[in-house]
């Protein structure tokens, strides 16, 4: 898809692109049914209390309803319009199914309007349909990945991802995900195949304060620019380095290239090779 590159018309414009989103359907509105309306924290608990930083205003946001199971069995349904959806990073689709109903599902790239597609056990494998793991060829592009059988997609969703299914061995599927972390995932998982939509999100650039804060991005200040009350990294005449031989979070733990996963956490066992250090 696409990039649109603004004129530089002013110094916030030259800096500025956006995803070309003239491929959507025009004048696409969700159904009623589809839609559900989202409560924003600014980033704080219950309590009242920040337990995430740089969240807070942004437009406001209508959520769309993803079938993200497609539990509709060899039944086949027909895309009515490519949607922008305002939560999330890849485009979606309103399918609508022989017996009437329609869904939402995450869009894979190449999809169209007037495209079909269906889920399965025994159809022919085809971008866009869904399958369960054992049933998809080995060397496939797969999203919208189920970790444990009908629970539904938990990964592999945002823009321009997919994983590769190298094998399907004693119950097991290996998966390369797109972290290039090789780990497995029971057979009877279902998961779609292709690759999400809008691969072009990566490249877009944000150009201006404002668009960040329309998205409910706050601003983020430097730790060197704070005082040494507020921040390790804090204090100092004019622009000078931080001084401590390794990057500190605010409340004095290592940052940067340190290891944040629980070294006991349940799903190490299914990881058989971690992700390239970059």
């Amino acid at each position: 898809m696409p990039v649109k590159i603004y004129k530089p018309t002013s110094p916030a414009r030259r800096q500025t692109s956006v995803v070309d989103y003239r491929v959507l359907s025009k004048h696409a509105r969700p159904p009623k049914r589809l839609r559900a309306s989202v409560r924003k924290t600014g980033g704080r608990n219950n309590l009242g209390r920040i337990t995430t930083r740089h969240h807070g205003g942004g437009m406001r946001q209508m959520y769309r309803i993803i079938d993200f199971r497609q539990d509709k069995i060899d039944i086949s349904g027909v895309i009515q319009s490519l949607e922008y959806d305002p939560i999330r990073t890849s485009f979606i689709v309103l399918v609508a199914y022989k017996d009437g109903e329609k869904r939402y599902h995450l869009a894979w790239e190449g999809a169209k309007v007037g495209d079909t597609m269906v889920s399965g056990e025994k159809i022919e494998p085809a971008i866009g349909c869904r399958m369960p793991l054992t049933a998809i060829p080995s060397g496939t592009e797969i999203f919208n990945i189920e970790l444990r059988p009908g629970q539904g997609g938990q990964i592999v969703r945002s823009a321009g991802s997919s994983a590769i299914l190298q094998e399907v061995e004693g119950g097991s599927a290996h998966l390369k995900m797109p972290s290039s972390e090789i780990r497995l995932v029971p057979a009877g998982c279902w998961a779609t195949i292709g690759k999400v939509s809008n691969s072009d999100h990566r490249i877009e650039r944000i150009g201006a304060a404002g668009r960040n804060r329309r998205l409910g991005i706050r601003p983020s200040v430097r730790g060197k620019a704070m005082n040494p009350v507020d921040h390790p990294h804090g204090g100092g005449e004019g622009h000078n380095p931080i001084g401590l031989r390794h990057p500190k979070t605010p409340w004095g733990k290592h940052a940067f290239g340190v290891k944040t996963r629980d070294r006991k956490k349940y799903s190490n066992q299914f990881i058989i090779q971690r992700r390239k250090k970059k």
